[in-house]
């Protein structure tokens, strides 16, 4: 009996697919550990930017502050607090917009942000007009891509089919490379930046994408997977863990032409002109017992050995505002 033809997913359907399948779980996020959850301050201190741009803004009676992704409400819950105490204004005229799917999140989020104005939407898209401050952590790596190797033939793009790659040829036009390398594509991640900034340049506000990346667009295989805070095979059982690639950042700025791009820089730099490391200190001496943990979280985010370096920060801001605090 002839063997059944493989079923072939281009690569960005496949990831689209595994990721679904992997953030329908009960609790997707107990594989992995993201900044809101290392230190409370990196919350505080983007609920902190936003204010100052929402005051640059022109202080807008009423304006969106949007998280995509907002995992179990951590980030949000923090700057909330910090914005309330620091800029009552901003947080009376701010409507909070949750962008999830995962009903399991969704719940999670909520427990998290009791007694706050939110507001959850399946799509970014769905978020009523009005001016918006959007705030992407850890978001556009987990958006899928289309991978292309070089070889001596010219450029093939990568299917998936019975857990492992098969090429076949790529008609688009893609620049020389030597044999052998990997090219990366991330459409969707495009696309949702010039959706992003579109909305931006009508309706006013910044949105500020931090992740981890390249500043300048780069070859290379990225493509990864995480399942128990451990590195799996991403062609793995779709749904069995968690698969990102590096965002090209350079990508994502020219995607966003509508918008003023600032940055990227590094994620590090970003955080310490916002203060973080003094906000650290002030939590330690609070907290004497959880001093190390504390001081020690904070510098995991900020040191170019730990997330200051590889990650980036890009924002996208409606044409003629200020220079956003942290990239002056």
């Amino acid at each position: 009996m002839a063997r059944p033809a493989a079923v072939m997913e281009r690569l960005d359907a496949f990831m689209a697919r595994a990721n679904a399948a992997f953030y329908a779980q009960p609790d997707p996020l107990a594989h992995f550990t993201t900044a809101p959850e290392i230190s409370q301050a990196f919350g505080e201190c983007l609920g902190l930017w936003a204010a100052v741009t929402w005051q640059q803004m022109g202080a807008p009676a009423a304006v969106w502050l949007v998280e995509l992704g907002p995992g179990r409400g951590t980030l949000m819950a923090d700057a909330w607090r910090a914005v309330g105490e620091m800029v009552p204004g901003f947080q009376a005229a701010a409507r909070i917009a949750l962008v999830e799917s995962s009903a399991s999140l969704r719940a999670r989020q909520g427990a998290a942000l009791a007694g706050t104005p939110a507001q959850w939407f399946d799509r970014v898209e769905d978020v009523p007009p009005g001016p918006a401050i959007i705030l992407a952590n850890e978001f556009f790596d987990a958006l899928p891509v289309r991978q292309f190797i070089r070889r001596a033939e010219g450029w093939m793009e990568r299917f998936v089919a019975h857990g492992a790659f098969v090429e076949q040829p790529s008609e688009l036009r893609l620049p020389e490379a030597p044999e052998g390398s990997v090219l990366e594509r991330g459409e969707a991640g495009q696309a949702l930046a010039a959706h992003l900034a579109a909305r931006i340049a009508a309706q006013g506000g910044a949105a500020l994408l931090l992740d981890y990346g390249p500043a300048e667009t780069a070859l290379g295989d990225s493509l990864q997977a995480l399942r128990a805070h451990q590195a799996a095979d991403p062609l793995g059982p779709p749904g069995s863990a968690d698969l990102t690639a590096h965002v090209d950042f350079a990508a994502l700025a020219r995607a966003a032409g509508s918008a003023e791009a600032h940055g990227p820089i590094p994620q590090g730099l970003f955080l310490q002109r916002l203060g973080l490391m003094s906000r650290a200190a002030i939590l330690a001496q609070s907290a004497p017992q959880q001093a190390g943990m504390i001081l020690s979280g904070a510098q995991r985010l900020v040191t170019s050995e730990g997330m200051g370096r590889l990650f980036k920060v890009l924002c996208l801001c409606k044409p003629g505002l200020a220079v956003p605090a942290g990239f002056a």
